[in-house]
């Protein structure tokens, strides 16, 4: 018997294992079933290989053939990284044309240096919606070199050496990555009480801090090769780092076919690299070294040379398959055909060199269509599972596969991984397989997997619903996919969840009409609501389908407790998109079947989303109250939860928009009071969707108190937080109001087009999407202090006409006022000055003639006597104010003091707090002038 960490191979199976292990030689010996003595070897540890190129060692290689200039540009960049500018590398190339030998050549000279740190990283197309799959892969294989025979406890001990070398708050981290490994923590470590976006964003900076950490230490190279088929959540990921890489000693490297787009700009520290194909003298190069510097007869090396149109991996399999193909003889220094040379006998394309080669092995050809099945990279475990075969000949024939160099391998089984050469040998393999006994193979690995392997269901959810979906079983498949849907919201992997979610959908679609799947449709579309409202906003038409079909279904499943989610969804939709008469309806819907319920909870989202939709309808007093009541509901601990099923905490949301409502009811203080109050309760939370409303609402507000420096703050913090989460949603609104910031700095002409551009994106979320007239208004004023009425009075048709199409009425009387400061301007014949107190006065009275009253000046009056009506109406006095000071300013113009002091006292001493706001302050001036 082998002693303990032996191993007896062939020669050309040590060739294939040293690049994994370092290896002593023994002795020969007998083996049984084996007729000789063979070599033995005893293995002494394991090498952190990780590429199928760097499971090779340097000899089983075809060499680098024709990439001298590229390497040569490589070897610069990594100089540069060593000098502190970081560097990024995009190596762009079709397949099989020599990314990976490419990046190995690299790899090799870098390893050379004693100082620098490697790291390679893999996507798979298994996974591509797979969240962070290359990232947790690197973890589990290269960081932390997890086995599947480690126990929990194992795996949680090598999580804290390596975040503790890093200097990581173990409490606050190890939660997180454990999480993303999915590694039980038990009672070591008490939750993160962080919501799903939180936990995310705090990982993606904590990977960072430790790829950051380690360049500062040493120079690092990063690989990252088939970016063609990454996922998005990891794409995030890369898209952080390339922001941080040209201050640190890191070499990132990304290749992927022609076929993805990098989402980058073509920034200084950023080279793209195209590689071509090999000219006619390579190829003839490549043959000699594949042949071992025989050469071929002319005749066979002219075809080799035709057919694989200088593609590096077709030369080498095409070469391979013709030294195996029998018609050649080799001889001491050359080859020499056995006979004529057979028409068809040289494949003309790699898939059929590759057949080919599958075709000869036709003994193992099985092991390597079901490997195949199992993805580029299989365990040997897996494998076995699935397998129907003895272990002996699986073995024999896994060995037959590597000697082929159609396979590497990495350890030793049980514990032994598998990597195809190439994703294109994995593909001739997979499309070798008739589709009937490709199904059998993807459903047996299904079971196996659910049967034997729990924590892959529990951590790849997705990757047994690919496997029963390519199996045709879609009744298994479907709740599968539904549990990786459901998963990747819970990391807020919110694309991921779409793909999954929208996948199980399509498959229900195949299957009959039941009880049982009318429910099933109902789950995955309350679940696909969110995420989609995550990715593209409230207002896209994707959103308004899944919950009008939600509410379909709700209706054939008598007292469905989904359905008040599904009325939920609508309601979004309706309010963002300006139907607010229809969002209105549907909130009194909701606050019924609540009040029907008793749920406090269902009674909390109802009274909020009521006190919302009368807002926009300009129904103050009403909105007041039941915010207030939702409000006087929510509890933190109890409702934190509903922010995952809602988008939003309901606490920020129901004072964020209280706080409008005070506003325009009068109470400017208070209303600032329930802004902080949302602010603070987004800081205890840290959920990024309702931060961003919060944010939004508060810079709204203190444009509302007309507080530049605090609108600015608010804007840009939501823009950066809308920018880094993909809330794009909040971008227009953050653009806009930046403008209007600009503005009011004395920028004009810059704000007016910061502006357009923020309305423009606005716009292009809808036809009439809430606030738009809002946003008109506030350009509008601003076209006035650039002297540009004209333009600001076309805007102000506009919005008013949005008012009877969609409801919309909160600034109403806003609207009317500014049109009257407008038309005061065109009556003056020039624009504004800087300040709103002297541009009107001054515009009166230019207005005043000899003659007396001017139409405009009539026309003016009228506006602002409409805007006070309006005001009143609503019981809006910060509106009624604000139109009240317009009007007396026109008359104190035209000698109507008594009238005006009169009006404005009436309704300045209505007000009891807010008088340090720039309103108030300039009602009180007014006031004193007037008197």
């Amino acid at each position: 018997m082998a002693e303990p960490d032996t191993v007896v191979v062939s020669d050309a199976t040590h060739r294939l294992i040293e690049g994994f292990f370092g290896c002593e030689g023994l002795d020969a010996r007998s083996v049984k079933g084996v007729s000789q003595a063979v070599e033995a070897y005893r293995v002494l540890h394991e090498s952190a290989a990780r590429s199928r190129l760097e499971a090779m060692p340097r000899a089983g290689l075809t060499p680098l053939v024709g990439r001298e200039q590229e390497l040569s540009l490589l070897l610069d960049r990594w100089e540069r990284t060593k000098e502190g500018a970081g560097q990024v590398v995009l190596l762009v190339g079709e397949a099989g044309i020599g990314k990976s030998r490419l990046v190995q050549v690299l790899k090799e000279e870098v390893a050379k240096e004693p100082e620098a740190w490697l790291t390679p990283c893999q996507c798979s197309p298994y996974h591509q919606n797979s969240a962070f799959y290359p990232v947790i892969d690197l973890f589990e294989r290269v960081a932390l070199r997890f086995e599947r025979v480690d126990t929990p406890q194992q795996k949680l001990d090598r999580l804290e050496g390596f975040l503790a070398q890093y200097g990581f708050s173990l409490p606050e981290t190890v939660p997180l990555f454990a999480s993303l490994l999915s590694v039980p923590f038990g009672e070591r470590y008490s939750p993160l009480n962080l919501s799903p976006d939180q936990q995310k964003q705090r990982m993606l900076q904590a990977i960072l801090k430790a790829l950051m950490e380690r360049a500062s230490q040493q120079p690092v190279l990063l690989v990252v090769e088939d970016l063609h088929w990454v996922d998005p959540s990891t794409l995030e990921l890369l898209s952080l780092l390339m922001d941080r890489t040209p201050t640190a000693r890191i070499l990132v490297m990304f290749t992927f076919r022609p076929e993805f787009s990098p989402p980058w700009p073509m920034w200084a520290h950023l080279t793209q690299m195209t590689l071509t194909r090999l000219a006619h003298r390579q190829v003839a190069v490549m043959v000699e070294r594949v042949t071992g510097g025989k050469g071929l007869p002319g005749e066979v090396l002219q075809q080799v040379v035709d057919k694989t149109d200088g593609v590096p991996l077709f030369v080498e399999e095409l070469t391979k398959m013709v030294l195996e193909s029998g018609l050649l003889v080799e001889r001491e220094d050359r080859y020499e055909l056995t006979g004529p040379l057979p028409p068809l006998a040289i494949p003309s394309t790699l898939q059929d060199s590759l057949t080919a080669r599958l075709d000869r092995l036709s003994a193992v050809k099985e092991i390597a269509q079901l490997g195949a099945v199992l993805g580029r990279e299989f365990g040997y475990e897996t494998l076995r599972a699935v397998s129907t075969g003895d272990e002996t000949t699986l073995q024999r024939g896994l060995a037959q596969l590597v000697e082929a160099e159609l396979l590497y391998e990495r350890g030793l089984p049980p514990q032994a991984t598998y990597i195809f050469k190439h994703a294109l040998v994995q593909e001739a393999a997979y499309q070798s397989l008739l589709k009937s006994r490709r199904q059998q193979f993807h459903q047996r690995i299904a079971q196996v997997l659910e049967e034997r392997f729990p924590e892959t269901v529990e951590a790849q959810p997705e990757l047994i619903a690919h496997h029963y979906t390519e199996a045709g079983l879609s009744e298994q498949a479907v709740p599968c996919w539904q549990r990786a849907g459901e998963r990747a919201v819970q990391r807020s992997a919110y694309l991921e969840a779409i793909h999954h979610l929208q996948k199980g959908l399509e498959l229900l679609k195949t299957l009959p009409d039941s009880p049982e799947h009318i429910q099933r449709e109902l789950d995955l579309q309350i679940a696909l609501g969110p995420a989609l409202i995550a990715i593209k906003g409230y207002a896209a038409l994707e959103v308004e389908r899944v919950y009008i079909r939600a509410r379909a279904l709700c209706q054939q499943v008598d007292d469905n407790p989904l359905l008040f989610r599904a009325l939920w969804g609508l309601w979004v939709f309706y309010i963002v998109g300006a139907k607010h008469q229809t969002a209105r309806e549907l909130a009194e819907q909701l606050l019924s079947l609540a009040q029907r319920k008793g749920d406090p909870a269902l009674l909390l989202m109802a009274h909020l989303m009521l006190g919302d939709s009368l807002f926009f309808l300009g129904e103050f007093v009403s909105a007041r109250k039941h915010d207030e009541q939702g409000i006087a509901l929510y509890d933190p601990q109890q409702h934190r939860s509903l922010a995952f099923l809602y988008i939003h905490d309901p606490g920020q949301l129901g004072r964020s928009i209280a706080a409008w409502t005070f506003w325009c009811l009068g109470y400017p203080d208070q209303a600032l009071q329930h802004t902080h109050e949302a602010l603070t309760l987004s800081q205890e939370m840290s959920h990024p969707h309702s931060l961003a409303l919060t944010l939004y609402c508060a810079a709204l507000l203190h444009q509302f108190r007309r507080e530049v420096q605090a609108a600015q703050e608010r804007a840009e913090a939501l823009m950066a937080l809308a920018t880094e989460q993909g809330f794009s949603f909040f971008v227009p609104g953050a653009t806009i109001l930046q403008g209007w910031v600009l503005a009011e700095q004395g920028q004009g002409e810059e704000g007016m087009a910061q502006m357009h551009q923020g309305l423009d994106a606005w716009q292009a979320m809808g036809a009439e999407v809430c606030w738009r007239g809002y946003f008109l208004g506030l350009l509008a004023e601003v076209y006035g202090k650039v002297g540009q009425p004209e333009e600001g009075l076309n805007l102000l048709a506009e919005a008013l006409a949005l008012v009877n199409k969609t409801g919309e009425r909160h600034w109403e009387a806003e609207w009317y006022r500014i049109k009257g400061e407008l038309l005061l301007m065109q009556a003056a014949g020039r624009g504004g000055s800087r300040t709103a107190s002297t541009k009107t006065s001054a515009l009166s009275d230019a207005a005043v003639g000899a003659t007396g009253r001017s139409p405009l000046q009539d026309d003016a009056e009228a506006c602002f006597l409409q805007a006070i009506e309006v005001a009143r109406g609503q019981q809006a006095k910060s509106l009624e104010l604000r139109a009240t000071v317009s009007l007396c300013r026109l008359w104190q113009g035209q000698g109507k003091k008594a009238e005006a002091r009169q009006m404005l006292a009436e309704i300045y001493g209505w007000f009891t707090e807010g008088f340090d706001t720039a309103d108030l302050k300039e009602a009180k001036a007014l006031l004193d002038e007037l008197a």
